[in-house]
């Protein structure tokens, strides 16, 4: 949490200097291990931890934790992959789009953990690890269905446009395929785990602060601080999840406009 006192004390708001904390170890090489990096390592091992209890432990009736599991790997299968795709076509992205989903997911949620306190997502480098994941996928599937030169005709000449006007509407389709794409899914993803994080922060240290510091007449804004930190808790626990699901399903629609031979 950012809260700060200078030689006079008082509140100081979040920065984004919090995204960027010192090396725990290994400070000023390639390898330099700081406290967000150790919060996606702790993301990955009870990740992996829970996915293979729930495997080892599946039963025909499935208990509380398995039937979370299962309504969440369904969801992805029917509601985006085949929704999108198509049952034919989904089968084989379904475990890509599945392994992402849960991916983000966990890493989205440390941001409202005790004690990680910040998303893995909330900064850039792993919102684009997983946006050119997909970004890959998405042209190789385009250049596998079409070929190379029927995946640019396709993107880049849409059909049923008089010719004069792909002086104009070609480039804009080379930046939306081969930029746009790519970096809006990045973007999004770290832009709302940024502000969540920023929002939590300036609510509990606000709390801290009229708790703590304030004059006694302003003591009483710090329950108000600390409701508005728990509302907003749970708001960043929706997001965490709505943009998983957000990720996952632009991922899916691009991956169908590069295998349609048709726009």
């Amino acid at each position: 949490m950012t809260l700060a006192a200078e030689e006079g004390g008082g509140f100081h708001a979040p920065t984004l200097a919090d995204f960027f904390p010192g090396a725990i170890a290994f400070d000023g090489t390639f390898v330099e291990f700081n406290r967000i990096m150790m919060v996606r390592v702790i993301a990955t091992v009870l990740l992996l931890t829970i996915m293979v209890l729930a495997a080892r432990r599946a039963t025909l009736v499935p208990g509380r934790g398995q039937n979370v599991v299962e309504v969440l790997l369904d969801f992805v299968r029917v509601n985006v992959a085949e929704e999108i795709l198509g049952k034919k076509e989904a089968r084989r992205y379904v475990p890509l789009l599945t392994a992402v989903f849960f991916a983000i997911l966990a890493f989205n949620i440390t941001g409202v953990i005790p004690g990680l306190n910040i998303a893995g997502t909330s900064v850039i480098g792993l919102p684009i690890v997983f946006a050119l994941i997909m970004y890959v996928v998405y042209l190789h599937a385009g250049i596998q269905r079409q070929g190379l030169g029927g995946f640019l005709k396709t993107n880049l000449f849409p059909a049923g446009v008089p010719a004069p006007m792909y002086v104009l509407l070609t480039p804009i389709e080379f930046l939306t395929v081969f930029v746009l794409r790519p970096a809006t899914l990045a973007i999004r993803l770290v832009a709302n785990m940024i502000a969540g994080h920023l929002m939590l922060v300036l609510c509990f240290a606000a709390t801290n602060y009229f708790i703590l510091e304030a004059a006694p007449a302003l003591k009483a804004f710090g329950a108000v601080t600390f409701v508005a930190g728990l509302a907003i808790t749970l708001f960043e626990v929706f997001i965490a999840a709505l943009q998983a699901y957000i990720f996952v399903v632009l991922s899916a629609v691009y991956i169908n406009l590069s295998i349609e031979t048709e726009h």
